[in-house]
């Protein structure tokens, strides 16, 4: 989730390597992929429930998991709350809501205007009917035009996510692939009720 505009530089040892090969649940949730080539997971968290995870580092490429946004949450840190709060997610939330969900999100938390859904599209994802849309934007005052894709779900009333983007001049067309292989991967556990 545009981790590096909200969490800023890391240091190395807050990364964990992720082998390929293992399943991983991600994001404290019932959220499993299986990467199928190495990378590295960031300490920091953007979210409550969500995690990030990197192959050259966030500014490079950031892959983020938002494992089972439950209903009236935001989909990460409300840093701004009190300005600027940050919409919240909704169970009854159709595919284009959710994409606008995302889109405007981003604008407060990355501080851009210059944000964009480009497509967007029925899909399946962890065998549930769910939705694929693509995005750009640009963080204010940078000059780097950043691409993007999610999947995800709403399974169990709670939104189950995978996002990818990097610069659109090399990194995105790089490390795309990977991304859709992991939420191709995607399994989400049943919820049990106690």
């Amino acid at each position: 989730m545009a981790a590096f505009g909200l969490v800023g530089a890391v240091p190395a040892d807050a990364a964990k390597l992720m082998p390929k090969g293992k399943a991983q649940t991600v994001a404290k949730s019932g959220l499993t992929v299986t990467p199928e080539r190495d990378w590295n997971r960031i300490g920091a968290r953007p979210g409550r429930n969500a995690e990030s995870w990197t192959l050259d580092g966030l500014t490079l490429n950031d892959l983020t998991f938002y494992g089972g946004i439950p209903n009236d949450t935001t989909l990460f840190r409300d840093a701004k709350k009190k300005t600027e709060p940050l919409p919240k997610f909704s169970s009854t939330m159709l595919i284009p809501d959710i994409a606008q969900l995302f889109e405007s999100s981003y604008r407060v938390s990355v501080g851009t205007s210059l944000m964009s859904i480009d497509s967007i599209e029925p899909a399946t994802f962890a065998g549930s009917p769910g939705f694929h849309f693509t995005y750009s934007f640009v963080v204010e005052g940078e000059e780097v035009h950043r691409k993007g894709e999610a999947s995800g779900a709403i399974i169990g009333g709670n939104l189950y996510m995978v996002t990818f983007e990097a610069p659109a001049i090399h990194y995105f067309d790089a490390g795309v692939e990977a991304y859709r292989k992991i939420a191709a991967s995607s399994i989400v556990a049943p919820i049990s009720k106690r």
